[in-house]
């Protein structure tokens, strides 16, 4: 797909690999390893492993923009791969992880700021900044794909630099007997790997966020292979060499407790001034993932509604190439789950907590449909047809990652997560009978 409104493409492989690195290394990360501590030795292995079906899940994604590089991502291989209605359920449960994790990332916005300076430590603060970091980002956006693009360089670059000294430097500082045990939660060792699957796919998922989109990337076919593998490779040492490092300097018994671990690790190391650095790069990074995440919230259902599988508001682009009502009707939702939940409507917050855990559910369907479409999106775009369509090793292995994931959710998720996704069916009929009245 051509650039949005014929304007040059204004997404290079620095900007490419700012958003997959901006999205997977978020808020979700910085809080992992006092989720993970529990588990000792085994958190860190399991880190390794879920990097390496994060890695074919890279690969796979790589294979698919080479052959076909298309606005939309997951959506649209798994379209071309499978057919409208599964395109249109990928598109559905995508959007929804997406806006429904908005309040929890400027929330960790909110709160981290909140830390760095105490005189904003109140409740309606809280709200007002939480939904001001929303609608600014939401204003980045809505100028347009390149400034949404630059925001991410200069967050991401900006912020890797303390993590990655943490994940160095600190490792001179890693003390053994913090190290010393390989599962100590008492669990059986499946049930253990299975609990950490979701807590640390978490962290990993975004990394697909360099083909959504596609439209606007220069030299697609080359730029987003390219800044998928670079970023996931990046991301995926930050993960297993940081969480070596704060498992290995902070204390179980305080890591425990902690609501901001790296910062802790930074204060044992290096004192209070390295623990504000921290505190910063938080912020930083909380803001530029939200922006990420936001560029994303729009593009996917863009490209569902020019392929007509989705509302025709959500595919209606501005003066400056961006699908700014669609943008900004997912960001009223955002907002209105903040609102309900600041407003403390009986079950609101359950409600609320069991929507954002279901978007690592929700987002982990598309992988499994994308693992195995290599050989069908290859037959589609020869023409020849899905004809005995092959599956490599790599597209197996994504494959299996993407199920253990999802089992590792948990019954309840998966099964609200596929009632979630049934829920889009009667807007796919919908969809399906306005396209068919005015054809």
């Amino acid at each position: 797909m051509a650039a949005s409104n014929g304007s040059a493409k204004s997404l290079g492989l620095a900007a490419c690999t700012a958003v997959v690195v901006g999205n997977m290394v978020g808020s979700g990360y910085y809080l992992s390893p006092s989720a993970v501590a529990p588990y000792g030795l085994l958190a860190i292995l399991m880190w390794i492993v879920m990097g390496a079906g994060a890695m074919c899940l890279g690969l796979t994604f790589a294979r698919l923009a080479a052959i076909a590089p298309a606005t939309g991502g997951p959506y649209a291989y798994t379209r071309m791969a499978y057919g409208d209605f599964a395109g249109f359920l990928v598109a559905w449960g995508y959007w929804i992880s997406i806006w429904a994790s908005l309040p929890a990332i400027a929330f960790a916005f909110a709160g981290s700021l909140m830390n760095a300076l105490p005189a904003f430590n109140n409740k309606p603060m809280a709200l007002a900044l939480t939904l001001g970091a929303i609608w600014a980002v939401v204003l980045i956006n809505l100028r347009g794909v390149k400034a949404a693009g630059l925001f991410a360089e200069i967050t991401t670059y900006s912020k890797l630099v303390p993590f990655v000294a943490i994940a160095l430097v600190g490792l001179f500082y890693v003390q053994g007997q913090n190290l010393a045990e390989f599962n100590p939660s008492g669990e059986p060792l499946l049930q253990a790997a299975a609990a950490l699957a979701p807590l640390t796919m978490f962290a990993y998922l975004g990394l697909e966020s360099a083909t959504v989109p596609a439209g606007d990337v220069r030299d697609a076919a080359r730029t987003i292979p390219r800044s998928t593998i670079i970023g996931i490779g990046i991301a995926a040492a930050l993960y297993v060499l940081g969480t070596v490092v704060v498992l290995g300097v902070v204390p179980r018994e305080q890591l425990l407790k902690s609501v901001a671990p790296f910062a802790d690790a930074a204060r044992l190391m290096w004192g209070q001034w390295a623990a504000g650095v921290v505190a910063i790069a938080v912020i930083v990074s909380s803001i530029g993932a939200l922006s990420g995440w936001t560029l994303l919230m729009g593009q996917v259902p863009m490209a569902a509604a020019q392929d007509r599988v989705f509302p025709a508001a959500f595919g209606r682009v501005s003066s400056r190439g961006v699908p700014a009502l669609g943008i900004v009707i997912s960001a009223a939702l955002a907002t209105l789950m903040v609102g309900l939940q600041a407003l403390g409507a009986p079950g609101v917050r359950a409600f609320y907590n069991l929507v954002v855990s279901l978007s690592t559910m929700t987002a982990v369907v598309p992988y499994a449909f994308c693992a195995l479409a290599v050989g069908l999106v290859a037959a589609s775009r020869a023409g020849q047809g899905p004809k005995t369509p092959r599956v490599g090793v790599v597209g197996v292995i994504a494959f299996v990652f993407s199920m253990f994931t999802i089992y590792g959710c948990g019954p309840a998720a998966v099964l609200y997560g596929l009632m979630l996704l049934l829920l889009g069916m009667p807007v796919y009929v919908w969809q399906r009978r306005r396209v068919v009245e005015r054809n």
